[in-house]
């Protein structure tokens, strides 16, 4: 007999019984490969998985309704190997759901056109199961009954055994949660993590109605001060000349006086729809949890001292904590409301109004779209100082190019930024701007070939963030206390989220109940605290059991940041 000859004998009904569980396997197989999971948790990711697929094809003699009433798993799989694509690692966390809810179309779009061979695999793995499955059901093939009983009897010890074997993992392994290993039963736990704090932050106004912080302005009344707090976007400190990159990604910034640069500034989540919340309200990593659905943002505790506010993003709306956060302030204004693609430079004209229109005191927040793949589309063509930068191509061999597009980003945020700083100087008045980036970003820059961030596991590209402060010449005039504070801490290990919204408001001269001023970068009673990271499940944990490798812990100590 020749070899494989009795695949002629399997009919098209069993095969397609037979591939639908090895094919729903292959994320199981894959991340038995690249997680740390000890023998017994790999062999209960197998075992376990596999019976019930087995009893799902051995429940029914019509095979091809089976395979149908798969596709939700299907569409897990697909999911996560596009993921293991991208990141090589790690299961569809709860913050990769709420960010492809939280992405705007284009974005996506962009992103999954930017990986042809994931999309490629996906397609051929489960669209000639689907298309089977539809077959069948037309044509009315059923699974032989003897076939669907034997699947049914290998299908239910299996399960059965898989189940002991996770109850021993969670016995003896402390760290071992079956909702957070065993796929598919973690991505559906994500999924409804997920569903849960969408809804609950789709009530974030009424549960934030009675908070205040009972904001009291302790600077001069009636005289006109300016602050700007600019929120960049996939920025990393690493190419940023100011914090010792060799090219000129910051030609204009270099040349400001008055500029505080902290380079030590690491960021305490790698995803936009948590960083931004903790630079925007009162609440800290320690208590995300809770706090982010009571708590106002910054925006509310200039209002409570009488200062004008205005809410300025160049991104979509998103229905998000950002969202509501922004839309406390006086002027509220999404520049993407017409349905384009803008650059950050379109900020600058909304600014110069506020300025223009406001003469007393004035709080601004600008959120950017910054550094945001596609690079090549940060800024317009003859502002291409790096060259070539034409393939947007998201592969390791085109790095070089990507790297150029991606500096030449950089430059305009320089160039955005030292348009700001214009024209609060043009005020001439005790001003202020801190700018840093919600979280950094991967470009093939080691063996792990990963690009992009938002990682379940971040890496030291994604959280080692730019972060600085210029302070107007009337500021350090007339605040000289704050000003040296804010210069005597650049060497510090700054975590930049936590200290935004309490330096923000110690520069202003604002006291609120509920901040605590040893965390703000201008005051004396700053001081360093250890490293902490906000984890998929919004647990607060140090940075070091983030799932940070040892390549990037090194990173971080060549850096001279400490704290971890």
């Amino acid at each position: 007999m020749k070899p494989f000859n009795f695949l002629k004998q399997i009919s098209p009904a069993t095969a397609l019984a037979l591939f639908l569980p090895i094919a729903l396997l292959i994320p199981n197989v894959w991340l038995n490969c690249t997680e740390h999971y000890t023998l017994l948790s790999s062999i209960s990711n197998i075992v376990t998985p596999l019976g019930i697929y087995l009893l799902i094809v051995g429940c029914s003699t019509r095979i091809g309704r089976s395979t149908l009433l798969c596709i939700p798993l299907m569409i897990y799989a697909a999911f996560q190997i596009v993921l293991m694509f991208l990141y090589g690692e790690n299961i569809i966390a709860i913050d990769m759901f709420l960010n492809v809810a939280t992405t705007n179309f284009g974005e996506a779009t962009r992103l999954l056109g930017s990986l042809p061979m994931a999309i490629l695999t996906v397609c051929a793995i489960y669209l000639p199961l689907i298309i089977s499955a539809i077959v069948f059901c037309k044509r009315s093939i059923r699974l032989d009954r003897a076939i669907m009983l034997r699947f049914r009897h290998i299908g239910a010890p299996l399960l059965i055994i898989g189940v002991m074997l996770c109850g021993s993992c969670e016995l003896t392994d402390t760290n071992y949660h079956a909702e957070r290993q065993l796929f598919p039963i973690n991505v559906i736990y994500n999924t409804g993590m997920a569903v849960k704090r969408g809804v609950a932050t789709s009530h974030f106004k009424e549960t934030s109605a009675d908070f205040r912080f009972n904001s009291v302005d302790t600077h001069p009344s009636g005289t006109r001060e300016i602050y700007v707090l600019v929120i960049g976007e996939t920025s990393r400190a690493d190419n940023w000349q100011l914090m010792g990159y060799d090219r000129p990604t910051n030609p204009r910034l270099s040349a400001r006086d008055n500029l505080v640069v902290y380079p030590k500034a690491v960021t305490q989540s790698n995803t936009t729809h948590k960083s931004v919340p903790l630079i925007l309200s009162a609440a800290t990593v320690e208590n995300f949890d809770s706090a982010i659905y009571t708590h106002k943002g910054i925006c509310s505790a200039f209002n409570e001292a009488g200062y004008h506010t205005a809410y300025i993003s160049n991104q979509a709306r998103n229905h998000s904590f950002i969202d509501y956060l922004g839309q406390e302030a006086h002027d509220v204004t999404f520049i993407t409301d017409d349905g384009m693609e803008h650059s950050d430079m379109m900020l600058l004209p909304l600014v110069k109004q506020q300025l223009q229109q406001n003469t007393g005191k004035t709080f601004i927040v600008l959120h950017t779209y910054g550094n945001h793949f596609c690079y090549r589309d940060r800024y317009p063509r003859d502002h291409a100082f790096f060259t070539p930068d034409d393939n947007t191509d998201a592969e390791r061999y085109n790095r070089a190019q990507l790297l150029n597009a991606y500096d030449n980003s950089i430059r305009e945020t320089d160039m955005m930024l030292d348009s700001i700083i214009s024209l609060l100087e043009q005020a001439k008045c005790p001003a202020a701007m801190l700018f840093l980036s919600d979280h950094g970003e991967d470009i093939f820059d080691d063996d792990r070939n990963r690009f992009l961030h938002a990682s379940p596991v971040p890496t030291y590209y994604q959280i080692h963030v730019p972060m600085l402060l210029w302070l107007s010449p009337q500021y350090v005039a007339a605040y000289p206390e704050q000003t040296s504070a804010a210069h005597a801490h650049s060497r510090c290990d700054v975590a930049s989220n936590d200290v935004a919204l309490p330096t923000m408001l110690s520069l202003a001269g604002l006291r609120c109940d509920s901040v605590d001023y040893s965390r703000a970068l201008s005051s004396t009673s700053y001081f360093d605290r250890p490293r902490i990271y906000l984890n998929d499940y919004n647990e607060a944990i140090p940075l070091a059991k983030s799932g940070l490798r040892k390549c990037d812990l090194q990173q971080l100590t060549n850096h001279h940041i400490s704290n971890f």
